[in-house]
């Protein structure tokens, strides 16, 4: 076996120094370094891994079709389905209380517009009772 030279100056065997030994069709055994392996996109709200999506590096991810980076939803490629289900749920019941909000201050309003109305009737009655009191009081 022969001795291997690097090729790069980075000497430490670390994540971005990874290199496997290959033999030329020459006959020499060279270095061969290897590339960082790609990962899954992460849901924004959950941290899981979002399925669909084709594993990448960044810059080969900018190269990359669209089709490949996203799923055709909303917010594919940067949601997975049960967080955008849970947005879809709650702005729903958001609006729904906005408008059971609305229904009731409509119907307070109007509750309140009866109880004025009772006692406006209440109090005409009584002063026709009292006017007619006093023409009687009066003959």
């Amino acid at each position: 076996m022969q001795r291997l030279t690097l090729r790069r100056r980075l000497s430490y065997n670390t994540l971005s120094n990874r290199r496997q030994k290959v033999k030329t069709p020459g006959g020499k055994v060279v270095y061969i370094y290897q590339k960082k392996r790609g990962t899954l996109p992460k849901c924004g709200d959950c941290k899981c891994k979002l399925d669909g999506i084709k594993p990448s590096r960044p810059m080969t991810r900018t190269r990359m079709s669209r089709r490949e980076k996203t799923v055709s939803r909303t917010y594919g490629g940067s949601r997975c389905h049960a967080c955008v289900r849970s947005r879809i749920l709650r702005s729903f019941l958001m609006e729904e209380q906005k408008v059971l909000k609305q229904i009731l201050k409509e119907k307070r309003k109007e509750r309140v517009t009866q109880a004025i109305q009772k006692r406006k009737a209440e109090r005409k009655a009584e002063q026709k009772a009292a006017a007619a009191a006093k023409s009687k009081a009066k003959k």
